[in-house]
């Protein structure tokens, strides 16, 4: 701890008052340094022990940084002083009283250092082992092998697993549907109905797969010209109507294969 100080503006430890000082807080020269210093030495003569070497030191430096800022304040000199020349010198004392501050942390540190070791003095270590009847045995690894089941165990290792199969039961293959062939069913049934939806021409189709063809088919009518599309409201039904002539119907589609998946 830090040599603790009383003044009529301030009370406190002594490292603080030169802080509120050089940070222009306190005005050095509201501090009157006889009563401190007579009072640290009173504090002396009663009691050797009571502040140690550190303390010392670090009361005698920032009582001579105090006496010197106040001097400076009381002697006379021009009134344009520059600021950063009454701290001329202070980088130096600075770096001491760190050096300082770094020192009483060291000591700190050796303190407690010294508490830990006096408590594990304490400490009564354990002399006696185990009894002697108490013996570990590691575990047998190879107890139980044979040589006939380290062979079956190596061929069991080296044999040849079986290919993946893949379960293909559930898979209903659809018959080969081209759009051209449906396009020439279409061309021969529109006619005769003339106006149809496409529910009703797609009704006894079985498979998703045949619907989407005859849809396709459609469309290729409609790019021809042959039929029209309409659908009267949002979602109805598609209405188909035959709007070309008798003549056969040519268009050069591929073929269409899908597989139908019934989970």
């Amino acid at each position: 701890m830090g040599v603790s100080v009383s003044t009529p503006v301030f009370e406190g430890p002594i490292d603080l008052l030169l802080h509120l000082v050089t940070s222009h807080e306190v005005d050095v020269l509201d501090v009157p340094l006889a009563p401190v210093v007579d009072a640290f030495v009173a504090a002396l003569a009663e009691g050797k022990d009571a502040y140690g070497m550190e303390a010392l030191s670090e009361f005698v430096l920032v009582a001579a940084i105090l006496l010197e800022l106040k001097s400076q304040r009381l002697l006379p000199g021009p009134d344009d002083v520059d600021p950063e020349d009454e701290l001329v010198g202070w980088d130096e004392r600075d770096l001491l009283l760190s050096r300082l501050l770094e020192c009483r942390a060291y000591a700190a540190v050796a303190d407690t250092l010294v508490k830990m070791t006096e408590a594990a003095d304490r400490s009564v270590p354990r002399l006696a082992g185990l009894e002697d009847d108490f013996v570990v045995h590691a575990p047998d690894l190879l107890e139980g092998v044979t040589p006939g089941a380290l062979a079956q165990a190596f061929v069991a290792a080296t044999a040849e697993r079986p290919g993946a199969r893949i379960d293909l039961s559930h898979v209903t293959v659809v018959d080969t549907l081209t759009v051209s062939e449906a396009v020439e069913e279409l061309a021969a049934e529109l006619p005769v109905r003339r106006r149809v939806t496409f529910a009703e021409l797609t009704g006894h189709l079985g498979a998703k797969i045949e619907v989407i063809v005859r849809f396709l088919a459609l469309l290729e009518l409609c790019k021809l010209g042959r039929v029209t599309l309409g659908q009267g409201r949002t979602f109805g039904a598609l209405e188909i109507e035959w709007v070309g002539g008798d003549e056969p119907v040519g268009v050069g589609v591929g073929a269409i294969v899908v597989d139908e998946y019934r989970g």
